[in-house]
């Protein structure tokens, strides 16, 4: 198939099949159905991680297994776009995509299911398959010991809850009317959140100005330069999803963009963590600046090199 731009009344979005998946790329379709675009079809792509629901993350050889063949469905004209959850995308854009568009951001923080952090008793059990919320919990809590935690969110939810408490991404559960279950939202000073977490990415063909314009109405700039932000800082450590790795990116005093990263020891015995503002015209430079500043404290080394 030749890829082309959109005609006049269709634009079709690739996505995952799983239901949090296709939640928001019905949002994304309705956020630019109300700027005046046009209608919607989704294209369902199963990916290599969806097809591995029962392999701990960690385990998953790579990077991108939840993307890869979603981002292959604009390429190979399929589709016009690519849904993603922003914190699944690997920190290099593949050639012949940009990440076009990033919608309002939301909640970007990770939440305790089933008691709250106070409460868990010595030695207790927390599920996450995340190296980074291990690490992290592990560094305030040695006595913690961890599970893994796979399947769509609600078999997270219920997995979690039979372990004793459980970590979910707070926007995740929020948009499929999980928040009941949530016993504690963690602050970022607690646990820095992923790259990307709580924001949707919207990738097209470089060459698609036609999809590419109407993506461009619906972009929340902040948003998006936060997210260049947290993707430069994991680019520049060389790290992906699966090593423990945090940032999160927000609005400073004076138009200042101030991010903030963590990296750790895969078992949380080693942690560094800084906090830095730049000017909110070069996100991508802050984002680089500040990973450099991470990696000299531990020796100028990448994080593979000290993260196992």
């Amino acid at each position: 198939m030749t890829p082309t731009g959109p005609r006049r009344g269709e634009l079709r979005l690739a996505t995952r099949g799983s239901p949090l998946a296709l939640l928001q790329a019905r949002r994304v379709a309705d956020r630019l159905a109300a700027a005046g675009g046009p209608a919607c079809e989704l294209v369902v792509v199963r990916t290599t991680g969806d097809a591995l629901a029962e392999v701990p993350i960690g385990q998953l050889a790579g990077q991108g297994v939840f993307v890869k063949e979603v981002q292959w469905a604009v390429l190979d004209g399929r589709a016009h776009a690519a849904v993603h959850s922003a914190k699944d995308l690997p920190s290099a854009t593949p050639d012949g995509l940009v990440l076009a568009c990033v919608p309002e951001r939301a909640d970007p923080r990770d939440a305790l299911v089933g008691a709250r952090l106070e409460d868990l008793a010595p030695g207790a059990t927390v599920a996450t398959g995340s190296a980074r919320r291990r690490a992290q919990l592990a560094w305030l809590r040695p006595d913690l010991t961890f599970c893994d935690l796979r399947g769509n969110m609600a078999t997270r939810v219920e997995r979690a809850r039979r372990a004793g408490a459980g970590v979910l991404a707070l926007a995740a559960l929020d948009r499929l009317g999980l928040t009941g279950h949530v016993a504690e939202a963690l602050d970022a000073r607690t646990l820095l959140p992923q790259v990307g977490q709580g924001a949707l990415a919207v990738e097209c063909r470089a060459a698609d100005d036609a999809t590419a314009a109407l993506l461009a109405g619906i972009d929340d700039a902040a948003a998006h330069d936060a997210l260049r932000a947290e993707r430069a800082f994991l680019a520049e450590l060389g790290g992906g999803c699966t090593l423990p790795v945090g940032a999160l990116a927000t609005a400073g005093a004076g138009g200042a963009l101030v991010l903030d990263g963590v990296m750790a020891s895969r078992d949380g015995h080693v942690l560094v963590r800084h906090a830095r503002a730049g000017p909110a015209g070069d996100p991508a430079g802050l984002g680089r600046r500040l990973a450099r500043e991470l990696l000299d404290e531990r020796g100028g080394r990448s994080l593979e090199d000290w993260a196992s």
